[in-house]
């Protein structure tokens, strides 16, 4: 059985709810192609991939993954990239457009808001995985998750 760093796993999920097979995907063109808000794309033991599109004038959502890392690549679009060490104070402010990366370390808190007139279309890295395995959101959820 897998087991996850530290004391607790960030998710109730199993931890058994990883994908077993190396995966090989032309990730630019599935990053453009995705018109969900969330599609997990692959998941493993200690790492996970998701594509998310945002539309014009949406927003991730203010969050903050006390025990994950992660990565974001915008591939389409262009966004205001807001950080902080606490949901009142998101003192790091940067305007990101295509090709542009984004490492966010755990416990600090984040949003990627569209300022741009078309979909914002990303992928993300998350370290350990943070999404059930399989998981395809059509539209952004109420609590931004």
């Amino acid at each position: 059985m897998l087991k996850w760093p530290g004391s607790r796993r960030p998710n109730s999920y199993p931890v058994q709810s990883r994908d077993y097979q190396p995966y090989i995907t032309d990730i630019a063109a599935r990053t453009e192609k995705n018109d969900n808000y969330r599609t997990v794309l692959w998941t493993g033991a200690r790492l996970q991939v998701t594509l998310m599109s945002i539309p014009a004038g949406g927003d991730i959502g203010l969050e903050m993954h006390e025990d994950t890392d992660q990565f974001i690549r915008i591939q389409q679009g262009h966004a205001v990239v807001r950080t902080g060490q606490t949901r009142d104070n998101l003192t790091f402010v940067k305007d990101a457009g295509p090709g542009y990366a984004v490492m966010i370390p755990q416990g600090t808190w984040h949003n990627i808001i569209n300022t741009g007139q078309e979909p914002l279309k990303l992928y993300s890295i998350y370290a350990p995985p943070h999404h059930p395995r399989g998981t395809v959101q059509p539209v952004k959820p109420p609590s931004g998750h």
